[in-house]
């Protein structure tokens, strides 16, 4: 997933997630894993994390390759 295709305000799908998470985030992900792109940050110094605004209003970040276009 590129910059390119994915800017703030785009709808996206969460596809999977690397590090563990809170149990709420797992349900609230297998229940609706859609969201908007509210902003992006740096990860690592290297790659760039994908803020998303999940369905009950509430933001997460994830690597870009977790994500897709929705």
């Amino acid at each position: 997933m590129s910059q390119a295709t994915i800017n703030i305000g785009s709808e996206v799908r969460v596809t999977r997630v690397r590090d563990r998470i809170p149990t709420a985030l797992v349900e609230l992900l297998q229940k609706d894993p859609s969201g908007k792109v509210v902003d992006f940050r740096t990860v690592d110094g290297k790659g760039i994390g994908v803020v998303v605004e999940l369905s009950n209003g509430s933001t997460c970040w994830f690597f870009e390759d977790e994500i897709a276009a929705a």
